[in-house]
């Protein structure tokens, strides 16, 4: 089966592909590991305007989804690109929130859609951490039948703040999320949730609505990695068309060539998995699940097979972060794991 996308589809890919090459994305990657997330948070109100967060977020809190299809094409440029911040989990939050409903749905899902609410997660069996809650506005945790809210560091900007005099919200002042956990990419910010939080939810809705988040996490992320392989593929076939040895480049070796082609069928088998599995959630289909699981397992491999052949074939200069290859570098072992390591999705899909 082929999947191609559509006219306005592909237009969508070239429109972000543009956004994103015009904002100078390795530098943004390089403020927000520093701690400098202006850039950042001005480049997701761009993504927000052209749509993004919007697709996962139903029509009725003013978004345009669930869209999978369209969802996949744009993290596959949000991991080309490189994008920091809790991408992955705003757009999950938004179907958690949208699958649960009542008054935390109300006043989170229209700023998810629109860019002004930042948001991150934590589900249980997914691991205990929360990408960028010291950004976030608000931070959503599920375990068991219970979902929880906690106000973030940002959360005196989020959805429903009120100005006073000077700037203040009226809000206590949040506190915050405690020390970063080391990540392998210093531009992936790991927190435990502060314990406690308010509770927007209980019952069995809850668990079956955290189930569809997780799912879509998975999803996002296997896109992520297909864009993040994808990216440093290119970055080597560019770098061994210029680099000479023996008075030829190095490109026009033999082992390089299949290296580099392996590479390459690596991605491309791992795309049409991670577009079946979009139709697959477009549709509501029983083994949505385990298409999902079988594209994270896919794309999360060949992004990280990618990693290591754009090391391997750059040598010494790759290990430097001089270069904007170490940034991709440095992501792509992270996105093999995250919402779902390769292990969890293997039996995820024999489950299936």
């Amino acid at each position: 089966m082929r999947f191609l996308l559509d006219d306005e589809q592909r237009e969508f890919a070239r429109s972000l592909d543009a956004l994103l090459t015009a904002a100078d994305t390795p530098a943004v990657v390089r403020g927000w590991a520093s701690g400098d997330h202006g850039p950042g948070l001005a480049l997701w109100r761009r993504l927000a305007d052209a749509g993004v967060f919007a697709l996962a977020v139903p029509e009725a809190y003013g978004g345009v989804g669930p869209l999978p299809v369209e969802t996949a094409v744009a993290f596959v440029e949000l991991g080309r690109h490189g994008v920091p911040g809790p991408l992955v989990e705003s757009v999950a939050a938004g179907v958690l929130l949208g699958g649960v409903g009542g008054p935390a749905a109300k006043e989170w899902l229209p700023g998810i859609a629109s860019g002004t609410a930042v948001v991150s997660l934590a589900l249980e069996g997914y691991g205990p951490y929360a990408l960028d809650a010291d950004v976030a506005d608000a931070v959503l945790t599920v375990t068991g039948d219970e979902l929880r809210l906690t106000r973030g560091a940002g959360g005196a900007t989020g959805p429903g703040a009120a100005t006073g005099p000077g700037g203040s919200t009226g809000r206590p002042a949040p506190t915050g999320p405690g020390a970063p956990t080391v990540s392998v990419d210093p531009a992936r910010r790991l927190f435990r949730p502060e314990p406690g939080g308010e509770v927007v939810a209980a019952g069995p809705g809850v668990r079956e609505a955290a189930r569809a988040a997780g799912t879509w996490a998975t999803f996002a992320t296997a896109a992520q990695a297909l864009g993040c392989g994808e990216a440093l593929l290119r970055a080597t076939v560019a770098y061994v068309k210029q680099r000479t040895q023996f008075g030829v480049p190095v490109g026009s070796f033999q082992a390089v060539k299949h290296r580099l082609a392996d590479t390459l069928l690596g991605l491309e088998f791992a795309r049409p998995l991670l577009y079946g599995a979009a139709v697959e959630l477009a549709d509501g289909a029983p083994g949505a699940g385990a298409a999902v699981a079988a594209a994270k397992v896919a794309a999360g491999e060949a992004g990280y097979a990618a990693a290591r052949t754009a090391l391997q074939l750059h040598g010494a200069v790759g290990y430097t972060e001089e270069l904007d290859l170490a940034w991709w570098l440095r992501r792509a072992r992270p996105l093999r794991d995250a919402w779902g390591t390769p292990s969890a999705c293997r039996a995820r899909v024999l489950a299936g």
